[in-house]
């Protein structure tokens, strides 16, 4: 079993969640191997999504979950299967979703299914990604009239690490 190869998956995973929350784009294109392909089971946005290229991942993420959508993305329970420089793997997802302009709430879970694959630096990156969704709802903000975000990263008010 190759340990090391096992916990560089693991990493390049928590980075591609991080990323995506953060918005880091640069860095959330570096996770994912040129061709890869993405397939997200999320019916909040109507039909699943089928995205063929780390570009084509990259560009739809950064338009659709730009500074005024906050995510939050944990993935647990891997199972990765490691053969010479391939790997697959299967993690839980749990995600919430607050839309604010759309006055929307989404959470919802799925199990990822992924390939992976040790590129010419030596890096390894995520060249499949997809989930189906286990559930997935929506709440309107407007029917719960307690909500208030307390803490919001990109408001234009709210004040930024290390400020």
């Amino acid at each position: 079993m190759d340990l090391n190869a096992l916990e560089e998956i693991r990493q390049v995973k928590y980075r591609y969640l991080r990323c995506l929350d953060l918005k880091d784009w640069d860095g959330f294109a570096d996770t994912l191997t040129e061709d890869a392909l993405g397939a997200y089971g999320t019916r909040a946005v109507g039909e699943p999504l089928r995205l063929e290229g780390r570009d084509a991942i990259v560009d739809y993420m950064r338009d659709n979950l730009g500074p005024e959508i906050t995510t939050v993305h944990f993935a647990g329970q891997p199972e990765i299967r490691v053969d010479g420089d391939r790997a697959e793997g299967t993690w839980c997802l749990e995600d919430t979703v607050i839309a604010k302009a759309f006055r929307v709430l989404i959470r919802g879970s799925a199990f990822y299914e992924e390939t992976y694959r040790r590129c010419a630096d030596g890096a390894w990156r995520i060249s499949g990604i997809g989930y189906e969704r286990t559930y997935e709802y929506s709440v309107s903000l407007d029917d719960v009239p307690s909500f208030r975000l307390l803490a919001d990263r990109w408001a234009p008010s709210s004040p930024r690490p290390g400020t």
